[in-house]
Order: structure tokens, then sequence, then C-alpha cells
């Protein structure tokens, strides 16, 4: 297949997972709108279609809470094919929505697809939206000044490494029963296990329980992580949110703030024993055991330290393709398990925009390069075996068709 025919069946993708003003990630597995699948699709749909772009983000946040929040899934339509659904988030919202975050690239994507393809006053909507819900991240989530979560869901790398310490504390006693539906549509082997089920669902329940109060979840909750990748996806989304003010002649000073806050806030995520910025509890102060892919968007930030980026080549360096999700070296490492090893195009897309951003042009080339290998070889799947490039998870994947069209089949981001 030349790469104009995967430009074609990349397109294809995006558009027969077009539900109507939003996008799903793949039929069967995730039949609903998720959060930062959706702000990729847009980044995708802005290769081909403008106007769908910009679709894709203002059904988003037409989600969004009265307290600024935009949820990880947005249950448009009834489809009993995913647990757990709207009954069990119970949030009360109109429409359905889980009750609680992803990490916010929306900023990020909006001001790339305004490069690319203009659309400033519909930029000019959505920047109250987005100023929003940056501000509920730094009133509901921020401990130690950096960006936490409050469920590994809300991170985005469901069951990284990176949540280890905080969910060996989760108190699985009350789960109750429960029926999966992931392992229906894809090799349970590729998936969470049943004991990161049992402890993600209690965290669902003690939001329930108490109201998905928010501030309440981070302060009481079961579980609470800093988070080095959300930061720093945070602190480059707020940098670019103060670039967009000065596009719509707005004040930058609000989100130029908050991303220096942040920033100077990092010294709590570094590890002196792993030498970089690390997943670390924020009940505990435990850091993870093995360093991540979320430390590779420290470039993202803006953020360089050379002890780190020395760890991260070395890690990148035991595959064939991509940044793998953990450490190849780690114990924890398994190569075809979600977010335990695989490589994954739309966090190497997004590392790559913060290589570009450092003027590191050879790595962003070959990082590039190595994610569209993986494409050309296996197709449009969610993930991939970072050492073989065995293809893994969901087939017809929305992200991944879309970081094929705005980045590894390019010669810029």
């Amino acid at each position: 297949m030349t790469d104009e025919d995967l430009d074609a069946a990349a397109r294809d993708i995006l558009t027969a997972n077009d539900r109507g003003g939003y996008t799903i990630p793949t039929a069967g597995l995730y039949p609903f709108q998720w959060n930062w699948d959706s702000a990729f699709a847009a980044w995708g749909f802005s290769t081909f279609d403008a106007d769908r772009a910009w679709t894709e983000l203002e059904t988003l946040f037409s989600a969004q809470w009265s307290t600024g929040m935009v949820p990880h899934i947005v249950f448009h339509k009834e489809d009993d094919g995913y647990f757990p659904g709207p009954d069990v988030w119970d949030t009360g919202t109109t429409p359905a929505t889980s009750g609680i975050s992803q990490p916010p690239v929306a900023a990020i994507l909006a001001r790339l697809i305004h490069d690319r393809v203009g659309g400033t006053e519909r930029l000019r909507a959505l920047y109250p939206k987005l100023l929003a819900w940056h501000r509920w991240w730094l009133e509901c989530r921020v401990a130690h000044g950096i960006a936490c979560i409050a469920h590994p869901w809300e991170s985005g790398r469901d069951n990284c490494p990176d949540w280890d310490p905080g969910m060996a504390n989760v108190d699985t006693a009350g789960v109750g029963t429960y029926q999966r539906r992931d392992t229906g549509h894809v090799d349970a082997a590729m998936r969470p296990s049943k004991e990161d089920y049992d402890r993600y669902i209690t965290m669902v329940k003690f939001g329930r329980e108490c109201g998905w109060d928010q501030v309440e979840i981070r302060d009481n909750g079961p579980f609470l992580m800093g988070d080095p990748a959300t930061t720093f996806i945070l602190i480059r989304a707020n940098r670019d949110l103060a670039a967009i003010a000065d596009i719509l002649g707005e004040d930058s000073a609000e989100p130029t703030a908050w991303a220096d806050e942040m920033e100077a806030a990092l010294p709590w995520l570094w590890s002196d024993d792993l030498q970089a910025y690390v997943a670390r509890d924020a009940r505990t102060g435990v850091f993870a055991s093995a360093i991540s892919s979320g430390a590779a968007l420290g470039l993202l930030a803006g953020v360089e330290n050379a002890a780190m980026e020395e760890k991260l080549a070395a890690m990148w360096d035991r595959v064939r393709y991509g940044i793998p999700s953990n450490d190849p070296a780690a114990p924890s490492f398994e190569p075809r398990r979600y977010w335990r090893g695989p490589t994954w195009p739309v966090v190497n897309a997004l590392i790559a925009v913060g290589l570009t951003s450092a003027g590191r042009d050879a790595d962003e080339a070959r990082l590039r390069r190595e994610t569209a290998e993986l494409i050309r070889q296996g197709g449009f799947f969610e993930y991939f075996d970072p050492t073989d490039g065995t293809a893994c998870g969901g087939d017809r994947f929305t992200w991944t068709a879309a970081i094929w069209l705005a980045w590894a089949n390019r010669e810029e981001t």
C-alpha cells in the first residue's frame, strides 16, 4: 500500500468513525466521544476538512461542566458495549458524561489547527471554554504545585506503571460485581488486569458517592498521583493558550502565570534515583519505580534536562520503534499490554511537537520515520509492540489515522 493509499484509508477511518459532529475512537471497543482522542481527531480532520475539525472541538466542549471541567467521556448515544457506562458514572449531566477529565491537549491542538487552516472566529468562541477548563485543573487537580490525576483514566495512560504506587493503596473491598466489555473486543493479554479494574471502579464509586465533588475527590479520594505527562501537557497548553490570547487580542497574563507557577513546582517530581521527572504519589510521596514516556513530554513544555534526556535516549535505543510507554529495562515492562510497554503513535506525535519546538530536528525525524514504519507495516491500530512492531489493541483507530495525516506522513508537523 502506497502512502497515498494510506492517506485515503486514514481519511476513510475518520469519516467512518464520525457519528455526526463527534468521532468515536473505534467501533465496538470505544463507542462514545473521548476527550483527548477528539482533540487529535480534530487535528487529523484539519488536513482535509477544516470545518469538521472545528466542529469536533466544539462538540467536545458542548459537554463542558459548569465548573469548567471537560469530561473524559461524553455519552452522546446509548451503547451497552462499553463498561462503565453512564448509569455507573451517574453524574446527572446532559448529555451524560463521566465524572473525571483527561489530559488538556485541546489548546495545543487548537493552536496547531489554527496555524494550518485558520478559523479565528471559531477559535475565539472556544477560548473562554479552554480558559475555564485550565482553571478547573488548577482549582481541582493541583497538589504540591503539580497537575495530579484522581483516576488513572484521567491520565489517558490507564495502566501505566507510573500509577502502581497509588494503585497499591486502593481498597477494593466494596467494589462489588461487574461485567467488563473491553475484553470481548480485544485480547485480554493486551488490556488492564482484573485487579486494575477493581481499583478503577472503586474510584468511580467514591466519586459517585460524593456527588462528584472534585475538590473532595482530590483531597480525600482513594487515589491521587502527580503526573509528569499531564503536568508537561498543561504547562504547554497554558503557553499555547497565552499565544491564542495574543492572536485574539485578549490578555495573556493569566495562562502565562499558570504555566510559570507549574514549571516552578517541577522539582517535586524530580527523582534523584532515576534522574528524571517521575510520577509521584501525592498522598505518600512515593515515586514510581521506572521512567515512562510521560517524561519524554518535557520538551513539549520547554523543559530541558540533560540527565533526563540521556536516560530517555537510552530507553528509546532499547526498542526498534518509537518511544515505549515504559522503560524496557524495568521489570514492569510488557511490550504488548496497553500502557505498560507499547509505543503509541499519538504520544509519539505529541513528543514530536516538543522536539520540533526545541529544535531537535534529527530526533523528530527519527521518531516520525519509526512511527510511519509501524503504520505502513501494521495499519491503523491503537498501539504497537515497540520491539517488533506487532499491531495491538483496536483496529481502524481514529487517532492513529489522524496522526498519520497530520504528522507521520509529513515532512513537517
